[in-house]
């Protein structure tokens, strides 16, 4: 009697035993290996999220005509029909910054024109990239514009243009400030765009500094209000966009008196920036933020139908914004 079939059989049976051994004892190491610890954000990439938040829960939703209007309260409101009958601007958006949630809005994802609200983010990329003393001059090739307050031949430190830019709202200072951070003006706005693409500003695209008409220059008032929230994070913007009024020196020696465009700043309650915009075919437009009691709203408003409407339909839009928090405060209070 031959006993090499069970020899064999059982040689089988002990190495699929083994091969199994094997896969257990190695699952079972990767088990008892410590896990990598999960990392936590770090503060440029809380500073984007936060720009980003948006919390749409809370509002209502309606058509009017081909227009979307989202609001806290329904159309039917007293308040809200007599606030939208004053409202001449053709898309916004308000949100409560800390936690962002969504006030109001109209239009907010439609491609617009953003006219000098571009401007925020050559500023953004100006501070980021930039040596503040670092001295600037208006040469042939950025005076492209001729309706601003620099002229060909003027010297500047790079800090007083911004300076000049944002409160005079300058487009060859604009010209000026991308060609020396990047040193050609398409290339400045390539990083724009780039910028742009970061922040998850899906409906934009810049193709000059200063935001003048083009049509490969646009954007959307919830794309701008991503760019003002997380501009208005950096604290060198905040104190550009905040500052009312001052003088600018130029580095021979004249300083020239400025009073920022955005009239909200010291007419508006706790107005604490942000930035203008007006072109024929954007319309005027206004990114602002105010902050009472603890509560910061940002707002941005666009293709309103006079430089004055810009700031009395912001300041409506806020006024209404305020009461909704209050209101929400009282609840939470209550409850």
């Amino acid at each position: 009697m031959t006993y090499q079939p069970f020899l064999r059989l059982f040689q089988k049976r002990i190495t699929w035993l083994a091969i199994i051994g094997i896969i257990i004892l190695v699952v079972g190491i990767c088990f008892c290996l410590p896990s990598e610890p999960e990392t936590e954000p770090n503060p440029e990439e809380l500073r984007v999220m936060a720009s980003q938040r948006i919390d749409s829960t809370a509002v209502q939703t309606w058509a009017e005509d081909t227009t979307v209007v989202m609001m806290m309260h329904d159309a039917d409101s007293v308040g809200v029909r007599d606030l939208l009958g004053r409202l001449s601007a053709e898309a916004w958006i308000l949100v409560e910054d800390s936690t962002g949630m969504l006030i109001s809005a109209r239009n907010a994802n439609k491609r617009m024109y953003p006219a000098s609200l571009t401007k925020m983010m050559t500023c953004m990329l100006a501070l980021e990239r930039g040596q503040m003393n670092d001295s600037i001059e208006i040469t042939e090739d950025v005076f492209l514009v001729k309706d601003s307050r620099v002229r060909l031949g003027d010297g500047y430190l790079l800090g007083d243009m911004i300076l000049e830019m944002m409160m005079q709202s300058d487009n060859d200072a604009a010209n000026a400030i991308a060609k020396h951070i990047a040193g050609e003006i398409p290339v400045f706005c390539q990083l724009m765009t780039s910028k742009a693409v970061y922040l998850g500003m899906d409906s934009t695209h810049f193709a000059n500094p200063n935001g003048m008409p083009n049509d490969s220059t646009y954007s959307s008032a919830r794309d701008l209000l991503v760019l003002s929230r997380y501009c208005m994070r950096d604290s060198a913007f905040a104190k550009i966009a905040g500052t009312a009024s001052t003088d600018i020196p130029l580095t021979d020696g004249r300083h020239l008196s400025s009073q920022n465009t955005n009239l909200l700043l010291g007419s508006y309650e706790g107005c604490i920036g942000v930035k203008t915009g007006f072109t024929r075919k954007a319309g005027y437009c206004l990114s602002s933020a105010a902050t009472r009691n603890g509560v910061t709203l940002f707002l941005v408003l666009l293709n309103s139908r006079s430089q004055s409407s810009r700031f009395t339909e912001s300041a409506a839009l806020l006024d209404y914004g305020f009461r909704i928090m209050a209101q929400e405060a009282t609840k939470k209070t209550s409850d």
